[in-house]
């Protein structure tokens, strides 16, 4: 008995809860980070009335200062949609909060076969989390998303255990993930919002430089080794390199979901976080939807025109 406890007693010193948790401990390196409380949310006013905004297919849309929170325009901001790859923004959160870039994960047959966007992986490679993270952002690859998910957290299920953690942490009050890809699941419902969206965004980019240079990064080449083959990788980021200013963030679409997009902008010193979920051309309505956002602030941003 006196031996159990003082077994007991060493497990609580080095902060384990439980013996048998399915979640891994938090990277010690990254512990600090990890328990950075978010202070930022948009501020929505909804007694504004947005008469001179484009009028857009999407279900909803959120364009916010990303330095001060003030909402520029606001359509359905809160509600509960599919958002697809968009996901994959908390998945990489995880992914940096509980691993080192340097760490390997191996791929599985479940990762390597889960189709649709994928970076191209085949079970048993062995790649970096940096090179994962890569695959997940730039072609959002749903097997470096199940990769990471495995290799954090053994299972994708305890992984999304700590993504739904994370998002109650956070403060997202409209978000539920059932996965780390963002693929739709029959008979499961996994949901998101424009607001939540933003906001997770926004803690991503500014808390994380490791995230914002992935997202931003718009081709790169990984030469093969001995764990696996070569990989050429293209962002599929809307607007990234047609829009001046834009810097990322993520596309997403299911059938379900429609198609999303989030994105991150930055001219003479405005910095703008853009959000549409559930468009028939995110494309097309982000720019329109940015036009709008810099105009706000009497910024005229030149570009060539987009179908």
């Amino acid at each position: 008995m006196i031996g159990l406890a003082i077994l007991g007693v060493f497990f609580i010193k080095q902060g384990f809860s439980s013996l048998s948790s399915p979640i891994p401990p938090v990277n010690a390196s990254k512990v600090e980070e990890h328990f950075v409380k978010n202070i930022w949310f948009p501020k929505v006013d909804k007694s504004h009335i947005y008469s001179d905004a484009p009028q857009i297919s999407g279900k909803s849309a959120l364009i916010v200062n990303f330095d001060t929170g003030e909402v520029i325009y606001d359509k359905s901001s809160k509600s509960r949609l599919p958002g697809a790859s968009t996901v994959k923004i908390m998945t990489a959160l995880v992914a940096i909060e509980h691993a080192k870039l340097n760490d390997k994960f191996v791929v599985s047959a479940k990762a390597a076969e889960i189709g649709e966007d994928s970076m191209g992986l085949v079970a048993d490679e062995k790649l970096s989390v940096e090179n994962l993270l890569y695959g997940l952002m730039l072609p959002s690859g749903n097997d470096a998303a199940v990769s990471l998910a495995e290799g954090v957290g053994k299972t994708e299920h305890s992984f999304v255990a700590i993504m739904n953690s994370r998002a109650n942490e956070i403060g997202l009050t409209d978000t539920k993930y059932i996965n780390a890809s963002g693929l739709d699941v029959d008979g499961e419902e996994q949901y998101t919002s424009a607001y939540d969206l933003a906001t997770l965004s926004h803690y991503t980019w500014l808390n994380y430089p490791d995230f914002s240079r992935v997202a931003s990064t718009y081709h790169i080449s990984i030469d093969e080794n001995a764990d696996h083959k070569a990989f050429d990788l293209y962002n599929e980021t809307n607007l990234l390199t047609t829009y001046p200013g834009v810097r990322g963030i993520k596309p997403g679409f299911t059938w379900s979901a429609g198609y999303c997009l989030v994105t991150y902008a930055e001219n003479k010193g405005v910095k703008l976080l853009a959000v549409i979920m559930g468009s028939e051309n995110r494309r097309l309505e982000m720019k329109e939807l940015l036009d709008y956002g810099f105009g706000k602030y009497g910024i005229k941003v030149a570009h060539p025109a987009l179908d």
